[in-house]
């Protein structure tokens, strides 16, 4: 069974990975506050990420992996910009540079 891994945007401007079977069914139970004690107080939510793996096992382990990522990483993803995703996957990377 197909799996995804997700990230939200929550309204503090924080994000949320997480992994499911079912994207529309996950998105709902989180803007409803029924999703995670995480997301449910920093309400609405924003989904802003979503990539499709062969199967759920995949993106749980893509979940985990992005988890640790810093946001600067996280939003290279999100912006689909793979050189900045490069560039703050070195070592010593600080935002903004180039």
């Amino acid at each position: 069974m197909r799996g995804y891994m997700y990230i939200l945007r929550c309204s503090d401007g924080s994000y949320y990975v997480g992994s499911t079977k079912n994207v529309e069914a996950r998105f709902e139970q989180h803007q409803s506050g029924k999703g995670c004690g995480y997301t449910s107080s920093r309400r609405p939510v924003e989904l802003v990420f979503c990539e499709e793996f062969d199967t759920i096992g995949d993106a749980y382990a893509m979940e985990k992996r992005v988890q640790n990522w810093s946001r600067a990483k996280r939003e290279a993803l999100i912006a689909g910009d793979f050189e900045a995703l490069h560039r703050a996957s070195k070592k010593g990377f600080r935002p903004g540079q180039r």
